[in-house]
């Protein structure tokens, strides 16, 4: 939690958010940016939960609705400031030409295919002068792993049964997140200029680290993205069970203990509609 409010403050922060404004968070999820944004932006300012899952974006309007969120008076008036849209980030029928002053993302962008479509959305709905602000991960930093590398792991010593994991998982995998690892910041840059943007400026954190050690059955039940099956479930589909027993043998130790070389890099991009 401690990491996503971070990050939600880091989106936030580059938004440059004022009084009265209204915010259009693209890919809302669970709320964490738009709840952020309501804080910031005072009674005038309204937000826009925008989402492609009609489940999430009921779960936002509800948590708003809720007697805890506004402070025991009841949700009305924060609802009030509120609008709900089920829309994918790169299809914005929904929002009107020159509606808003602030378009944020987190996270949102690796899942669209068409990222072109859908910064020319952002810039279409922005009034003039207005601001986006986006957090991505750029997983092109982390992956591909070089041969003996496995989730920032060293398992040259059984490298053969990492080969047939990383071949379960580019075989069933791969086709499904071809959207997370089709870009990284220097194209979030060129599509941004592309789509009419200026003041653009980026800020890469990338991090080589020890990942944190964890325990075996957490890591096991772990998948990277949402679209992925978890390790185990890809252990069971592609090892045999005396493979299985050896990769375990040697990984386990490694996890438990955090012994690796984790690669990890977040893009924040911020840019601004010209005024005229």
């Amino acid at each position: 939690m401690k990491d996503l409010q971070r990050r939600r403050d880091s989106v936030l922060d580059r938004a440059v958010l004022r009084p009265g404004d209204v915010v259009l968070d693209v890919g809302c999820g669970d709320g964490l940016i738009g709840f952020g944004a309501l804080d910031r932006i005072g009674p005038e300012g309204r937000v826009i939960f925008s989402d492609i899952s009609a489940k999430l974006v009921a779960q936002c309007k509800a948590s708003l609705a809720s007697p805890a969120r506004a402070g025991g008076q009841g949700g009305g008036a924060l609802l009030a400031r509120c609008r709900f849209v089920v829309n994918s980030a790169d299809d914005l029928r929904d929002i009107a030409d020159c509606s808003v002053d602030v378009v944020t993302t987190r996270s949102v962008l690796i899942y669209v295919d068409r990222k072109d479509r859908a910064f020319a959305g952002f810039f279409r709905a922005l009034r003039p002068g207005g601001r986006i602000s986006i957090g991505e991960p750029i997983n092109r930093f982390s992956y591909p792993e070089p041969r003996g590398q496995f989730l920032g792991y060293d398992v040259m010593p059984v490298v053969e049964t990492a080969d047939k994991l990383e071949a379960f998982f580019d075989r069933e995998e791969r086709p499904k997140i071809s959207a997370m690892m089709d870009f990284d910041e220097r194209d979030l840059i060129a599509i941004a200029q592309r789509s009419g943007f200026g003041n653009i400026h980026l800020d890469l954190q990338a991090d080589i680290k020890s990942p944190r050690a964890q325990g075996w059955t957490r890591f096991l039940q772990s998948a990277g993205n949402p679209l992925s099956p978890t390790l185990e479930e890809a252990m069971i589909a592609s090892l045999t069970p005396a493979e299985r027993d050896r990769f375990t043998a040697h990984l386990k130790p490694l996890v438990e203990s955090g012994i690796g070389a984790e690669r990890r890099a977040f893009a924040y991009l911020s840019a601004e509609k010209p005024a005229s």
